[in-house]
């Protein structure tokens, strides 16, 4: 079993910046690929970014350029950090693992809620 725990989440001012966090523990010595997903109210999760155990990641289209994903194994984290932020930013951000590239894995978090508004 994984357990992953988000923070970081927050009301920022469009044009700001905001860093998330994901903590895992439990059995994560066999994740390779972890990744961030959200969702906002009244639509389906969507992909974020992941990020594989070589370090080679992806983007969803709409946060290309804006956000980036690391993590650092040996302190089981994975990060995001958001710059640019809109109002279509706005979402449940949620940290996932175990999933195929950007394909999501069986282990979620509880989620973080980002609000971009003036």
């Amino acid at each position: 079993q994984v357990q992953l725990v988000e923070s970081g989440g927050g009301l920022v001012q469009p044009g700001g910046s905001l860093r998330l966090a994901c903590a895992a523990s439990g059995s994560i010595s066999n994740i390779n690929t972890m990744g961030w997903y959200r969702q906002a109210p009244e639509y389906p999760r969507e992909f974020v970014a992941v990020i594989t155990g070589d370090s080679r990641a992806n983007y969803g289209e709409s946060v290309e350029g804006r956000f980036t994903i690391s993590r650092d194994t040996g302190k089981k984290m994975l990060y995001l950090q958001m710059n640019s932020l809109n109002s279509n930013d706005t979402a449940v951000y949620y940290c996932n693992a175990g999933g195929q590239w950007i394909i999501p894995g069986p282990y979620w978090g509880q989620g973080t809620q980002v609000t971009v508004s003036s």
